[in-house]
């Protein structure tokens, strides 16, 4: 069956760095499309970023762009999205997506606070 698990997630002080990493298995990863979404507390789950399936096109919503990069590797089946230069308002609990397959993994918590 189609399986996300992420991890990578922890307290950070604003300003500084962490990278997400979603392990995927169950299906062809290097044909699927990735996302990464995001719950912050008392919120609405919203998109963050996107990868194409040979990851050669990204796309960002706008508060990410230029702190955040989506990538992946497809030979270890994984996703990753590196955050820098952390805000406080990007504490939330992260999720990745396979799109095609409706799948979510169960999401890792990002904290950030001085």
């Amino acid at each position: 069956q189609v399986q996300l698990v992420e991890s990578g997630g922890g307290l950070v002080q604003p300003g500084g760095s962490l990278r997400l990493s979603c392990a995927a298995s169950g299906f062809t990863f290097s044909s699927a499309a990735m996302s990464w979404y995001r719950q912050a507390p008392g919120q609405e789950r919203e998109y963050v970023a996107h990868i194409t399936s040979g990851g050669s096109s990204t796309t960002y919503t706008a508060s990410v762009k230029g702190r955040f990069t989506i990538s992946r590797d497809n030979a270890k089946n994984t996703v990753y999205l590196q955050m820098n230069t952390l805000k406080p308002e990007d504490t939330a609990v992260y999720y990745c997506l396979a799109p095609s397959y409706a799948a979510w993994g169960q999401g890792t918590r990002v904290t950030v606070s001085s």
